[in-house]
């Protein structure tokens, strides 16, 4: 039985560095694919440009490029990637339903609204519309945790609310661009297409520090999300607090895809693609969950931006557009395999 036990021990021992070798792997692909979209445009930059760059001897139109065009659009991306990715899990995770994600439950849709009424009331001023779709967004929040507490809905009609508030919120979206100018109506279009480009580095600081939280905090519930994925009842029998777990974890995804979704505008079903490429990987340990899941989403988007600017060939394909092309037929997948 010794024998048996130690052998059991190595080979978990021998898949966890296997698995860890992976992530390294990744974030590595993650590092060749952001140097690569940073090189690569209508203005090529050579690699030596870079780490000129870098230790602050480029000078001229290279430098302007690099620090100010691509490079934050690059981070932008991975931290935008990660950032919905992390947000999916979580609601994955603490509803115990494959489809959920920013997308399916409203979120992405709230702001979008508030986006579109704050471009029709106010113009274009860049501080309204943030604003008014981060409020957009987390009205949808609230409408969704305020069902779940005071009607005590399960998670799967937790689910379910979160599509009729979609479809509520996209209604009156196409409402508000019905009676837009066409000013208007072309600047709505423009911002629910999704672009990683539009944020500035005060944005992209702002962001990155509530996604490194949120994933810091997912971390310190890494076992409770471990026992939850056994069962609610198993989870309180052994102590968890479900309830607190789910509300407080809920708030820290939405608060991210709300910001995300603010400044980069709706970019769809990153947030329930990447958990579920990590759930191929590494299974449902949400110690190694965690960080393949924030991994694939900033590899998944800084890669569909980079095929959207470079290899298209007009520079500019919304990366909502690709994201929604790869999420739509695993959305379905998933429904199906969920009814089976």
């Amino acid at each position: 039985m010794q024998v048996e036990a130690g052998a059991i021990t190595r080979d978990f021992i021998r898949g966890l560095h296997q698995k860890i070798l992976l992530l390294v792997g990744l974030v590595i692909m993650v590092f060749v694919v952001g140097v690569y979209a940073i090189v690569q445009g209508s203005y090529d930059i050579a690699l030596r440009d870079i780490i000129s760059v870098i230790f602050g001897g480029a000078q001229g139109t290279s430098r302007v490029v690099i620090t100010s065009i691509r490079l934050p659009r690059v981070v932008a991306a991975v931290v935008c990637g990660a950032g919905l990715a992390i947000s999916g899990l979580s609601i994955q995770s603490l509803l115990k339903n494959p489809l959920g994600s920013p997308s399916t439950l409203g979120i992405s849709q709230g702001a979008a609204f508030g986006a579109a009424s704050a471009i029709v009331v106010f113009g274009s001023k860049a501080i309204s519309v943030t604003a008014f779709a981060f409020l957009g967004a987390m009205t949808a929040t609230l409408v969704i945790l305020a069902l779940a507490s005071f009607r005590r809905l399960s998670p799967e009609a937790i689910i379910l609310a979160g599509v009729a508030l979609s479809s509520l919120f996209a209604s009156a979206t196409i409402l508000i661009q019905y009676l837009a100018t066409e000013t208007e109506l072309a600047m709505v279009v423009f911002w629910t297409f999704g672009d990683v480009a539009r944020s500035n580095w005060r944005e992209i600081a702002l962001t990155t520090g509530l996604v490194f939280v949120a994933t810091l905090y997912l971390i310190a519930l890494r076992w409770d999300l471990n026992v939850l994925s056994l069962g609610e009842e198993t989870a309180k029998g052994l102590g968890v607090k479900v309830e607190r777990i789910r509300f407080s974890g809920m708030v820290a995804a939405a608060l991210v895809s709300a910001l995300t979704t603010a400044f980069h505008g709706v970019i769809a079903f990153v947030g329930l693609i990447a958990p579920h490429m990590a759930r191929q990987l590494v299974g449902d340990d949400h110690r190694l969950l965690i960080p393949f899941s924030a991994v694939l989403g900033a590899l998944l988007l800084l890669t569909a931006d980079t095929f959207g600017r470079i290899l298209i060939g007009s520079g500019a394909l919304p990366v909502g557009v690709i994201t929604s092309f790869l999420g739509a037929p695993m959305f379905l997948y998933l429904l199906v395999r969920g009814y089976r």
